[in-house]
């Protein structure tokens, strides 16, 4: 696989060469950023007349994610904003509380999540226990809807990590049969990550989203294209 830059109509385009039949054009959140995976032998004037073929289209993804609401670098202070499984709640930030020696994170109300950390922690350390807690509950949230899924779709997963990603909310290797989750995804509400874990899986059966790809989607999720745009309208953050 090798990997080189152009720019088509003002647009840099990342381009992959591999060993592929077709040409692939993906546009990826948060910044509206091209990639066109493209057969080796395929020579530039045929990848630059896709491309162009497909401009419109791209630049209606790259407003999309530039409407996106995006929350500002957090700070983990009393009464920040924090979103799980679709949630919206207000940060509480406790120090030295003899009840929780070892720094971690709680939610006790529907209004609150409780951060507990030693006196004087950096912002760096605070944003690791909500890390960690995000990453834990996650994972919680997937050991269930993997395996359900993979039952409904006839399929099996080598391994499903969840790691954080800045460009996709999911993705599935077919040949290793793993799978990533962005761990973004624990903000999400629990219908948003179940597409995912679906659509990852499906890539199982179908390595392209082509026709038979999305009849899967259909056939199981048939509202699956209205949850992804209410994906893509939720709030981003960096977690």
């Amino acid at each position: 696989m090798s990997t080189s830059k152009l720019i088509i109509a003002d647009i840099p385009v990342e381009l992959v060469r591999k060993d592929i039949a077709n040409l692939h054009l993906a546009v990826y959140p948060p910044d509206g950023r091209v990639r066109l995976a493209a057969p080796r032998d395929v020579n530039e004037q045929t990848l630059e007349l896709f491309v162009i073929a497909k401009i419109h289209w791209i630049r209606k993804q790259q407003r999309k994610f530039a409407a996106q609401n995006r929350q500002s670098p957090r700070q983990y202070i009393n009464r920040e904003t924090h979103y799980f499984l679709g949630k919206k709640y207000l940060l509480r930030v406790h120090e030295d509380n003899p009840k929780y020696r070892a720094a971690t994170l709680v939610i006790k109300t529907k209004t609150y999540m409780e951060l507990y950390v030693r006196r004087g922690a950096s912002v760096y350390t605070k944003g690791e226990v909500v890390k960690a807690w995000y990453r834990t509950e996650l994972k919680k949230v997937l050991a269930e809807l993997v395996p359900k899924w993979e039952k409904l779709l006839d399929v099996k997963s080598n391994e499903v990590t969840v790691k954080s990603m800045r460009t996709k909310w999911g993705s599935c290797n077919p040949d290793s049969g793993n799978i990533l989750i962005n761990l973004e995804m624990a903000k999400k509400p629990l219908d948003c990550i179940e597409y995912v874990v679906a659509h990852e899986l499906v890539h199982l059966i179908e390595r392209t989203h082509n026709q038979n790809f999305r009849a899967h989607l259909d056939k199981y999720i048939p509202n699956w294209k209205q949850i992804r745009e209410e994906l893509n309208r939720l709030p981003v953050g960096e977690i």
